[in-house]
């Protein structure tokens, strides 16, 4: 299976401006919309599917003695062509 990465952005930003970007997201996931994200002379539009797969994760990197790198990572995953994901139990934030 070969990775082809179609766009990627990583730079720092308040946690405004991110929540903003995901509010964005989100009002396009919940109209049914493409997403087009761009950065710079970078550009790629997707079209998620109604149900797709939705993974969150949290993460700790670095040394088990010290501090690390602490990261949300948040997925959207779906195979070209597929109406539905996979499913999973009920997500919440708190």
């Amino acid at each position: 299976m070969v990775e082809e990465v179609l766009f990627k952005s990583e730079h720092s930003q308040s946690r405004e401006a991110i929540a903003s970007y995901l509010r964005d997201v989100a009002d396009k996931l919940d109209a049914g919309e493409a997403i087009t994200l761009s950065a710079g002379d970078q550009s790629v539009t997707m079209e998620p599917p109604a149900q797709p797969t939705f993974e969150v994760k949290a993460e700790r990197e670095g040394p088990a003695d010290g501090d690390g790198e602490l990261s949300i990572e948040l997925e959207i995953e779906w195979t070209e062509g597929a109406e539905n994901g996979g499913s999973g139990g009920e997500l919440s934030v708190e």
